[in-house]
């Protein structure tokens, strides 16, 4: 990392199809944002639409949308980083995607799609197919959308990359149980095995149809400690100072002490060909 770095984590209620409802909100969010200094603000999981996989076919549009390119303007405008969740519609697939889209005040818009789709999601959504990693404000950081950061080689990939910083944007609903309880459990091995920091934030509220979500937005350092937990019940940011310091020893070759240990630097990944070739048996 170039410098400390302020991001924020937003938790806010999203309605289904009331995209400019939701678009309003977002930028409201932004604007708070920025008189907190935050550099990169990262809305949850199908912000600008809601979540409700029945519905996708009908809702969202292509990264050309009127949409992205207000919110482009918004993040010119404000001179943050967007880090927004959409449903995104693509002339090359029947089936929308669950993306994330990256706006940056001085780059063209960027996509990461989710990869790793839950088992109620499949019949409605196109799974992407990459791990990209992005750059803005001096860092390095990258995207994973709730279900995928279940499979701990993502953030490995990541981290690999070069990625500093990951966020995971969610749309966990009420009835799988209390988020901070939850991601604290795995999210914190996240972080310290690949070395990273970690931003996650949750829809709040209702979807406008049959959902409830819980909310919730939390930050992990790269030794997987918690650095920052919203205690908020309502819609929000969560803000965090990231140490350039902290992470740019860890990364060093010069590190010397075992509590600054880069454990990927290590990996002997000639023997690691049996994660790719085997399967979960009578799955």
């Amino acid at each position: 990392m170039e410098k400390n770095c302020q991001i924020g984590l937003v938790q806010m209620e999203s309605l289904v199809g009331e995209t400019e409802r939701n678009f309003q909100k977002i930028v409201h969010l932004a604007e708070a944002a920025q008189k907190q200094e935050i550099s990169l603000l990262c809305f949850p999981e199908c912000a600008l639409d809601g979540y409700s996989p029945q519905d996708a076919s009908e809702m969202g549009g292509s990264l050309q949308s009127s949409w992205v390119v207000r919110l482009k303007e918004c993040s010119q405008d404000l001179g943050i980083t967007l880090l927004v969740g959409l449903i995104e519609q693509a002339n090359e697939v029947h089936k929308p995607y669950i993306s994330h889209v990256i706006l940056s005040p001085e780059e063209e818009p960027a996509v990461y799609r989710k990869v790793h789709l839950g088992r109620s999601e499949r019949e409605y959504f196109t799974p992407g197919e990459h791990f990209p990693i992005f750059s803005a404000h001096g860092i390095t950081f990258a995207v994973g959308i709730c279900w995928d950061w279940h499979f701990p080689e993502m953030a490995a990939i990541y981290s690999i990359k070069g990625a500093e910083v990951i966020f995971a944007p969610h749309a966990s609903p009420v009835v799988a149980g209390d988020r901070k309880e939850i991601w604290l459990r795995y999210l914190g091995a996240r972080a310290y095995d690949n070395s990273v920091y970690l931003g996650a934030c949750n829809l709040i509220g209702s979807n406008g149809k049959s959902k409830q979500f819980s909310g919730g937005a939390l930050v992990l350092g790269p030794k997987g400690e918690l650095v920052s937990q919203s205690q908020l019940s309502e819609e929000g940011i969560l803000s965090a100072s990231l140490s350039a310091d902290r992470i740019n020893l860890i990364r060093s070759p010069d590190r010397a002490s075992m509590k600054d240990s880069f454990f990927l630097a290590d990996r002997r990944k000639e023997l690691y060909r049996e994660l790719i070739e085997l399967d979960i048996r009578g799955r």
